[in-house]
């Protein structure tokens, strides 16, 4: 069915008004510029419009329900309330009576046939942010491998002792497209957002700020999970991992199977810590340190990092 009125006027306005952008627009940003920051700068315009026009949708169901609800409410008034002297009812009394039900099914089927446009609409807008939400992930993926080829993030790991057996592990400061390259590196997903490891903002002020973004299916009750659930995300992602403020790590165990680590911002430094239960632990033991200090180390002699090793 067709979506204009008589005249050319849209039959949805505050649709159609978003139609000549829509994925377009952030689609364009993204083919303009070969960096990563564009490409999430695209990204974030595309979720941005995306949200948008699912609340145009919203709008637009809501207000043909109203009008739906209004006119029946309309005809029922119409035809319960009869003429109350002989005059009032004209020369046909029954007319309005009867000329309710065809006025009803009248209103019935244009707002059928209004919900079914809006329907297909749908349909075939949601087909197309889906397409760029594809493409936009898919260049961004291609970009990291290209960048970690051309470029290998320089990384300094600092060893600071507590007591002969145990440390802290500290990586100076990252920046740029580092964060976004590591942790394509060493998990195989993208970020959701390219300045996720130094976003230290928190929606409540007697939290801390929260390991994970409300992205890629992760709801807003679901940010703060804790170490057993916050690996099982992480393990689980797809393409794209809504990590904010660290950066994953899965060290292998001599015996088999994985530990979880990560890589927790705090102000100049990067503080590595294990899992442990439902916790994280940042004292390491000497074995947990060499560990993870061998586990770059591999990455070096791979040519995938450059690595400086200090000991405080």
């Amino acid at each position: 069915m067709s979506e204009k009125k008589q005249g050319g006027m849209s039959r949805f306005p505050g649709l159609e008004s978003s139609s000549g952008t829509g994925p377009d627009a952030a689609l364009a940003r993204l083919r303009a510029l070969e960096t990563l920051e564009s490409g999430y700068e695209a990204w974030l315009e595309l979720k941005l419009e995306h949200a948008a026009f699912r609340a145009r949708l919203r709008e637009e169901r809501e207000r043909l329900d109203q009008q739906g609800s209004f006119l029946l409410g309309a005809v029922r008034a119409a035809g319960l309330a009869p003429a109350s002297t002989p005059a009032e009812q004209g020369p046909e009394p029954g007319l309005v009576a009867a000329a309710a039900p065809d006025f009803l099914r009248d209103a019935e089927v244009k707002l059928a046939a209004a919900r079914d446009a809006l329907a297909q609409r749908e349909t075939e807008e949601e087909a197309r942010y889906t397409a760029a939400f594809a493409e936009i992930r898919a260049t961004l993926r291609d970009r990291a491998q290209r960048y970690l080829k051309a470029n290998r993030p320089r990384l300094t790991l600092l060893l600071r002792r507590v007591g002969a057996e145990r440390s802290i592990l500290h990586l100076e400061r990252l920046s740029g497209d580092t964060p976004v390259l590591l942790c394509f590196l060493l998990t195989g997903s993208i970020p959701s957002r390219h300045g996720f490891l130094l976003d230290d903002s928190t929606e409540d002020v007697s939290l801390p700020p929260a390991p994970l973004y409300p992205d890629e299916g992760v709801t807003p009750t679901d940010v703060r999970p804790d170490a057993a659930a916050l690996e099982g995300r992480v393990r689980g992602a797809g393409e794209v991992v809504p990590v904010k403020g660290f950066l994953p790590v899965f060290l292998p165990r001599p015996g088999g199977g994985e530990d979880f680590f990560r890589l927790l911002q705090r102000g100049a430094v990067l503080e590595a810590e294990v899992a442990e239960g439902p916790a994280f632990r940042n004292i390491l033991t000497r074995e947990e340190a060499e560990r993870f200090a061998g586990h770059l180390l591999r990455l070096k002699l791979q040519g995938l990092i450059d690595l400086e090793l200090e000991a405080g």
